[in-house]
């Protein structure tokens, strides 16, 4: 799936050179050659990802990414750099910039930077903690992913039953419909949406447990590492990458 781009950077040569490469692989590209017009373009327009350089003329990279999060609180920004700027690396880092580039960068390495947030699709966390689904919501919006939230079985049957739903996460034992009741549910009504089962290993969950089937999908235990939920949705929707019936 290609992704919408944003180059920033005041060296035209480097900032051709990564719209060319990045277009190459069939990516929608723009670039801005300073701060104030990077603005004017992201206020304009919704970008997948913004990389963009820290010295800038007139308003440098660090000023342009708070900008940018006051225009789009989630705007996804990954920092280049060629300097030791240091100090205002952290206070990117620490507002919420992906992370940075140092030139010269090779070019797997922004590559890499771009998989990490090409747009993904739609994941719905159920759970009736909403801290616990809360907290999911940043990690997979920082890797691509759109997010819908719901706090107990009926809403996630509501939910998952419109289209556009890619993976569900859900809770074994949310109030009125466990889990395993929606997943159930939505196979019986036709949706086969990949699923992972998340649990906190008590005894309720533990007979829960015991209802699912081996082709359930995945299961997860919390507490757990989010590279291990990422990995299980990436796993979970590569075998079924529709996620319908």
């Amino acid at each position: 799936m290609s992704a919408r781009i944003l180059i920033i950077d005041d060296d035209r040569d480097h900032a051709e050179s990564i719209v060319d490469i990045l277009a190459m692989r069939g990516n929608d590209v723009q670039a801005a050659y300073s701060g104030e017009a990077g603005i004017e373009i992201f206020r304009a327009e919704d970008f997948d990802i913004v990389f963009m350089d820290v010295k800038l003329p007139g308003m440098n990279g660090v000023d342009t990414f708070f900008a940018f999060k006051q225009i789009r609180p989630n705007a996804k920004v990954m920092m280049m750099t060629g300097y030791s700027v240091e100090q205002l690396l952290s206070q990117a880092i620490e507002n919420g910039a992906l992370g940075v580039l140092r030139k010269p960068f090779v070019i797997t390495d922004l590559l890499q930077a771009l998989d990490q947030v090409k747009p993904r699709g739609m994941v719905l966390v159920a759970d009736d903690d909403p801290d616990f689904a809360a907290s999911l919501q940043p990690i997979l919006t920082r890797h691509g992913y759109r997010v819908e939230i719901a706090s107990t079985g009926e809403e996630a049957l509501e939910k998952a039953a419109q289209d556009g739903v890619n993976c569900l996460v859900l809770d074994l034992s949310m109030p009125l419909l466990t889990g395993v009741e929606v997943h159930r549910r939505l196979l019986a009504n036709g949706k086969d949406i990949p699923t992972i089962f998340i649990t906190g290993g008590n005894a309720a969950q533990e007979a829960l447990l015991a209802q699912l089937q081996p082709a359930d999908s995945g299961l997860l235990m919390k507490p757990f590492d989010p590279n291990a939920l990422l990995s299980a949705i990436a796993a979970a929707t590569s075998a079924n990458p529709a996620g319908h019936a």
